[in-house]
């Protein structure tokens, strides 16, 4: 807006002497023809002197009850009102339109924030498939998100809804802190990039409500609001990086007693 005005200034002081004819030489000006003396600075006589008689040299303004730059302020604030009401109209559409779409994402970015999370998606449940096994004496840390699990084989764990799988989906969880078992312990700093927890997803659910009670004494101020956060179910299929040992198994029940039979005499 400065500028806008500066240079409306500038082309009104510039235009007539540009509009002047060209051929007229520049005369020398008539107030420098006599000899100035200091006594002339102090009578009021010279002051008539020093008006300029070439009309052509400078521009001079008309005033009246409404001027110019009032009329120029005046047009700059219906500008800005206008600007103003565009952005705003725009904002409203935007608004409405991202409002009632929702955001596609490529299958790189789901890759991306599926592993920023923790976990990485395989693919749906097969009926032939036979992910799950037998309890073993091992167990894993993992991250999934912003929380830590200590999980083992057949476990059923509730993290934060995970957005980018359905029900049925198998899912490897990447981010293992920590494997163990009953001979070694291994820790990652801070992962371990060998190990991998296969797991599938269960159900979406929604955890119990909790209440949130805001109050200010005194001042009439109550609110009451409640919040059920969505989760999901995930059921530890199979932990992988680690030496499984086998599982002991009790000698007295590898042999078991047998009864010998009783051999009965019988009278002829």
């Amino acid at each position: 807006m400065a500028q806008r005005r500066w240079l409306q200034t500038l082309t009104r002081h510039t235009l007539p002497l540009l509009s002047s004819n060209s051929t007229t030489s520049l005369k020398p000006l008539p107030h420098l023809r006599a000899s100035i003396s200091f006594k002339s600075f102090l009578s009021p006589k010279p002051l008539q002197q020093f008006q300029y008689t070439d009309p052509t040299l400078f521009h001079t303004r008309n005033f009246s009850s409404i001027s110019r730059d009032d009329s120029e302020t005046e047009e700059d604030g219906d500008d800005d009102e206008d600007e103003e009401d565009y952005y705003s109209d725009n904002n409203e559409e935007e608004d409405t339109m991202v409002s009632g779409m929702k955001r596609e994402y490529s299958a790189e970015e789901k890759e991306a924030e599926a592993a920023a999370i923790g976990y990485k998606v395989i693919g749906p449940l097969l009926p032939s498939d036979r992910v799950f096994k037998p309890n073993e004496p091992v167990f894993a840390v993992v991250q999934v998100g912003s929380h830590q699990f200590k999980v083992s084989n057949g476990d059923c764990i509730y993290v934060e809804k995970l957005k980018f799988c359905e029900v049925n989906d198998k899912l490897i969880l990447n981010k293992v802190l920590m494997l163990g078992s009953s001979t070694q312990t291994i820790i990652g700093r801070p992962t371990l990039p060998d190990a991998a927890v296969h797991a599938v997803v269960e159900e979406h659910a929604l955890d119990a409500k909790v209440i949130i009670f805001k109050k200010k004494r005194r001042k009439n101020y109550r609110r009451t609001k409640g919040h059920r956060q969505e989760l999901t179910k995930l059921r530890i299929a199979d932990i992988q990086g680690i030496a499984k040992p086998e599982p002991k198994v009790d000698p007295k029940l590898k042999k078991a007693p047998v009864k010998k039979e009783e051999k009965v005499a019988v009278a002829a």
